[in-house]
C-alpha cells in the first residue's frame, strides 16, 4: 500500500526557478518543482548537500494549485555607486590607498568614513594576492550596476504530495518539516513559508489524497468548495499525454548540482463531498 505526505506551501511570496541560475533574469515556474520540494525536505532533515538523496528523491510527486497566485516582477539593482572608504579598503588594497592619499593627507580630526573615490566601488571584489607585494588586492575596483529581473508568485497556496510505500520515511519527513534542522524557504531565501507545512499523511495514491482534502484557504481566508483546481501528477514516461519536466533531483552538491527528466500529466481535481477540512493554520 502506498501513502501520501501532504505539504502545505503558502507565503506572501514564492519563487520556483527552473531555467535561470545566477542570471540577470530569475524566472519562476507557475507551481513548485519537485527539485525544490525535495530540497526543502532535505534541508529540514539536515542532510548534507553532497549526500545521496536515496528514497527521498524516488517519491512520486504531485502538486495541487489551490490558489495559483499572481506573478510579480521585481526590478532589482545590485552594486555601483560610491561609498565611503573603510580602513580595511586601504589596508588590503595599496592602489586604493594610493588614490586616496591626497584626501587622507588633507583630512583633519580623528574621524574616518567620509573619504570617497570617484567611480570606485566601495566594497572590493575579486580579491587575490598581488603578484609583486603579495598583499590582497581587488581585481575589480570600478563597477557598474548589475540589473536583474526577478519573478515571484504572490499570495499563492499549493498542496504538494509525496507518495511512497515506506510510511516511516514519510513520517520522518513530516516530523522534520515541523522541527527543521535548517532554515526553510519557498524557492528563495527571501520567501520563508508561513504557517504549518505538514498537512498529514493519507493512505492511497496522490489523486485520492488530493480528492480527500478540501481546498486550502486563500489570502482572504476563504475557499470555494465547488471549484475544481488543476493538479500535476508524476507518471511513468509511457503514460499517454505525459510531458517531460527537468526537475528530478539527482544531487544538490553545490559544485555540480544534477537533475534529470521526469514525466507528468495535468488533471482537474474534484474535491470529495466528505473531504477533510483544515484546522486553524497559524
Amino acid at each position: 500500500m502506498t501513502h501520501v505526505l501532504l505539504i502545505r506551501l503558502a507565503a506572501p511570496l514564492q519563487s520556483w526557478g527552473t531555467i535561470s541560475r545566477f542570471a540577470a533574469r530569475r524566472d519562476s515556474h507557475s507551481r513548485p518543482t519537485k527539485s525544490a520540494v525535495i530540497g526543502l525536505c532535505a534541508a529540514a532533515l539536515g542532510l548534507p548537500r553532497d549526500e545521496d538523496l536515496g528514497e527521498l528523491a524516488q517519491t512520486v510527486f504531485g502538486v495541487r494549485a489551490d490558489h495559483p497566485g499572481t506573478p510579480v516582477r521585481d526590478y532589482h539593482t545590485v552594486g555601483a555607486g560610491r561609498y565611503p572608504l573603510r580602513p580595511r579598503d586601504l589596508i588590503t588594497d595599496h592602489r586604493r590607498a594610493a588614490a586616496a592619499s591626497t584626501s587622507l593627507d588633507a583630512a583633519t580630526g580623528d574621524r574616518f568614513g567620509h573619504h570617497r573615490l570617484a567611480d570606485w566601488y566601495g566594497a572590493p571584489k575579486k580579491i587575490a594576492s598581488d603578484p609583486v607585494s603579495g598583499v590582497l588586492v581587488s581585481g575589480e575596483l570600478a563597477r557598474t550596476a548589475l540589473i536583474t529581473e526577478r519573478w515571484y508568485l504572490a499570495d499563492a497556496t499549493f498542496l504538494v504530495g509525496l507518495q511512497h510505500q515506506d510510511l516511516a520515511l514519510l513520517e520522518g519527513v513530516a516530523k522534520a518539516l515541523e522541527r527543521p534542522r535548517r532554515l526553510l524557504w519557498l524557492g528563495r531565501k527571501s520567501c520563508p513559508p508561513s504557517g504549518t507545512l505538514t498537512a498529514g499523511i493519507e493512505g492511497g495514491d496522490l489523486e485520492e489524497a488530493f480528492r480527500a482534502k478540501q481546498l486550502l484557504p486563500g489570502p482572504d481566508g476563504t475557499a470555494d468548495p465547488a471549484r475544481r483546481p488543476w493538479a500535476w501528477f508524476q507518471v511513468p514516461a509511457s503514460t499517454r499525454g505525459a510531458t517531460p519536466v527537468q526537475d528530478q533531483p539527482v544531487s544538490f552538491d553545490a559544485s555540480r548540482p544534477e537533475h534529470t527528466t521526469r514525466w507528468e500529466i495535468r488533471r482537474r481535481v474534484t474535491i470529495a463531498p466528505n473531504a477533510t477540512g483544515w484546522d486553524v493554520i497559524p
